[in-house]
This record gives C-alpha cells, structure tokens and sequence, in this order.
C-alpha cells in the first residue's frame, strides 16, 4: 500500500490512494495507521476515490458532479462527514499528482460537494458552504465549564469563547458535552479574541483527541466570534484570521456562504510493510 503524509496547518493525515474503491479500509486498519507509535501517524486518514466508486450513501443526495470523493476516516477509524484541512490537503494532492489540474474543482465529501480553488503550489482555498447556526450549548472541559454557540459545517461544532489564555488549558482529558445536543459526538473548540477579527483556538476533535489545528473547526470559531462581536456571518461579508497551535487560517464569510483559506503541504511519500 502506498501513501503519502500531509498536512494542513499541522493537522495531518495519511492520504492512501483507491481510485476504483477497491480497499478494505477498515476501523483497525486506519486506526493503525494513524498511530504515532505503532504506525505512520495521523489525525486521520484521507482515501482518494473516483466518486463514482464510492460507498453506496456516502455522496449525500446520491450524486454529485466531482470526479473525486475525499472518503475522510478519524484516527480511531470512525468515519466523519467533512474535515476543512482534509480538504484542502485531498485538493493538494490531486493537483500534484496530476489527477486535477490546478483552478477551481469540485471535491465531494460526505457533507456534500466543496468547491476549491488553487495553483500549482501555495494556499488552498474551499468553500465551505453556508454555516448552519443553532442555539448555545455548554461542556465541561480542562477543569471549566463554557457555553458556546453550536455550529454545523457539515459536522458538529461547539465554539466557546473563554476568558482565559487558550495557550494554559490542559486537552488530555475528554470533553463533556450534552449527549442530548451531541448524539454523534462533537468537536469542541475553544477560543479568545486577541485582535479585531482576530481569535485565538484550540480544539478537540471528535475521534482524534486534541489536534493541531481543525479547517471545520475555524469556520465555527469565526462563526461563534463574530456573533459575539454583533455580526451576522450569514448576511454581512467579514474576514477573520484564526491562529491554531499549527499555525494561521483565514475564514472570510461573503454572500452568505464561508471561505476557509490557508496552507496544504504535501511533506512525504513511502510503502506500507
């Protein structure tokens, strides 16, 4: 099995190339992989599938115009609807493997098609789509207890704004968080605003744990932030940057959809024993 490690802001993954959907990816098998100790080490695993090739039910409404369809799996092996790095990273690799050409494509997901612009090389850009905003919510987490905004991305978000420095919180443990509001899980991000239209996030994902950095995730912070701040991200265009532990993205909202922008690097290529 070949594969290929990249990242997006440090947020990384195993990219394993299965064009005709012929692998047999399973829970224990990605799980594997993205061990840092025992495998090659991940946040998740993206597989690379003509998306005429897909699962039946994985292309939400049973079609979609893209050629390719990011079959995205979390660390633990579970399988997630969307992953704003994944994507841009998935994009990334299409156009350096020559499977895409560089410009304007759309990629599907299990959140539906996500349309991304990029050259040769540099940033990545993806629409994300209209974020759906829902009431607030609250989780107990490194030893606090904050309410957010919930926020799907195609997953599901809770982005608490806190009043201490993100940098000192401890992530190792678990959050908890309403299973009532949550009952497939969410992912938990956790931020303060160091600027104008500026925050600061960490977050912990769904299936991975604490993770560097999380594309759907910084949309949501943007989202739950400029709320905060009096604005409306559905119907008032603004451009937010959200720093991570790995690095910087920018979320702009215009015309009632969301734009994440930022890094996608392809670091390796080898063999699975």
């Amino acid at each position: 099995m070949r594969f290929t490690k990249g990242h997006g802001t440090e947020n990384d993954f195993v990219i394993i190339a299965d064009p005709d959907g012929e692998l047999d990816l399973s829970a224990s098998r990605v799980a594997f992989l993205c061990d840092r100790r025992g495998g090659i080490g991940a946040d998740g695993v993206l597989r690379v599938v003509r998306t005429k090739a897909a699962e039946p039910g994985s292309v939400p409404g049973g079609g979609s115009d893209a050629e390719w369809f990011m079959d995205y799996r979390n660390a633990d092996g579970s399988v997630a609807e969307m992953c704003g790095n994944g994507v841009r990273v998935f994009a990334r690799y299409l156009v350096d493997s020559g499977l895409a050409g560089p410009g304007t494509f759309p990629v599907a997901t299990r959140g539906g098609d996500k349309i991304v612009t990029l050259g040769a090389e540099g940033d990545v850009s993806v629409d994300m789509g209209a974020p759906v905003i829902f009431g607030s919510s609250s989780v107990d987490v490194a030893g606090g207890t904050y309410t957010g905004r919930k926020v799907s991305m195609g997953n599901p978000h809770l982005a608490c704004r806190i009043g201490d420095p993100v940098a000192g919180l401890d992530l190792s443990v678990p959050p908890v968080f309403s299973a009532e509001d949550f009952p497939e899980g969410v992912n938990v991000e956790l931020f303060e605003p160091v600027g104008d239209r500026h925050v600061t996030m960490r977050v912990y994902e769904r299936g991975s744990g604490e993770t560097r950095s999380c594309g759907t995730g910084a949309v949501a912070t943007a989202v739950a932030a400029a709320l905060l701040a009096g604005s409306d991200p559905l119907t008032e265009d603004s451009e937010w940057t959200v720093d991570v532990l790995g690095g910087t993205v920018v979320v702009v909202f215009a015309g009632g959809t969301s734009h994440l922008r930022g890094p996608a690097t392809l670091v390796a290529d080898g063999v699975l024993r």
